[in-house]
């Protein structure tokens, strides 16, 4: 392979990004964006082509982000450029000896979102005020005004109902049909990522919600949409809909601060395995394929962490057992 000039060989690479027409323009945009940042970090370490590029010269680059305070996050943004990079150079001809599998990103912390607790959720679905429009506004509408606020308010609380009550991811949430439930077997069937199917319970809340909604959707549904959460002109939910419905529910119920639809899954997953400990369960309930996954997804706090620990380990119990499981009393002495 020829040996080509550092600067050649970027606008070789830089060409053919802008003809790939597959990539998101801000993909392409971060991609360029760390080219230029690792090309003017190549030129400073004396590299002039790119087939003097080695594997060390690409970690030097990594290490320099990360002491400019480059979150692991944004150093894995630049792996990832950095193997488009070599994956261009490969197929132009371009000579690099640098072997773009051995680059490893620092692993990013997982942050989990803040997780709403029962009392809060209370407030947002058990207040009617929450959905609904404001006394004020209320007053200043027409009758046909009026009717379309309660039906959006019996909307609304059905769907957030149903992102708390059954773990739904927003994209999830909107992408019900109508086929997808059953009602009556107290259970409906989601598509989730990469398009995987899965049976999801619903509680006695949801299902009451839910028959409201189905009610008062007859109002609204002009052409038979299979979409089970529609606007009032008869079309499916957007995703930004419901974030904007449930940020004004937020502050309709007073909440300290406006939730977000991932945050009732959040709040799902935390409820349901600080119950019943049982972390396999609210696997399948998530639909996560992975475990870990939901080990990192959900959270339980320390005190009851605490307390499956005392009630578990044979010897953190407040009582201890002997081995024909009886109580033993240690050193006390009766009375």
């Amino acid at each position: 392979m020829p040996a080509a000039p550092l600067k050649t060989a970027f606008d070789r690479a830089t060409e053919a990004l802008a003809a790939d027409h597959r990539l998101n323009p801000l993909t392409r945009k971060a991609y360029q964006a760390s080219w230029s940042r690792l090309a003017d970090h190549l030129r400073a370490q004396g590299i002039e082509s790119c087939a003097t590029i080695d594997d060390r010269s690409l970690r030097r680059f990594l290490a320099e982000l990360a002491r400019a305070g480059q979150s692991p996050r944004s150093i894995a943004r630049h792996v990832s450029a950095i193997k488009r990079l070599m994956g261009f150079w490969q197929r132009l001809g371009l000579d690099c000896p640098a072997d773009p599998l051995l680059l490893k990103a620092p692993k990013a912390p997982k942050r989990l979102p803040d997780t709403p607790d029962i009392e809060t959720l209370a407030r947002l679905l058990d207040d009617p005020s929450a959905s609904a429009s404001i006394p004020t506004e209320q007053a200043q509408k027409t009758p046909g005004q009026r009717r379309a606020a309660e039906i959006r308010a019996l909307r609304d609380r059905c769907l957030f109902e149903w992102l708390y009550g059954s773990g739904l991811r927003l994209a999830e949430a909107v992408g019900l049909d109508l086929t997808d439930l059953d009602l009556a077997a107290g259970q409906a069937r989601v598509t989730g990522k990469r398009d995987k199917t899965r049976i999801v319970p619903v509680g006695r809340q949801a299902r009451a919600a839910m028959q409201d909604w189905l009610t008062a959707r007859r109002e609204w549904d002009r052409t038979g949409t299979a979409a089970v959460f529609i606007s009032d002109r008869g079309r499916r939910l957007s995703a930004r809909s419901v974030q904007l419905r449930l940020n004004r529910a937020s502050r309709q119920a007073g909440l300290d601060a406006p939730l977000h639809p991932h945050q009732l899954r959040h709040a799902f997953a935390t409820h349901v395995l600080e119950s019943s400990g049982d972390l396999r369960a609210v696997q399948e309930m998530l639909g996560h394929e992975s475990l870990s996954t939901t080990q990192i997804y959900t959270h339980l706090d320390f005190q009851h962490l605490m307390g499956v620990y005392e009630r578990a380990h044979p010897r953190a119990m407040r009582h201890g057992r002997d081995k024909t499981g009886n109580g033993t009393q240690g050193d006390d002495k009766p009375g």
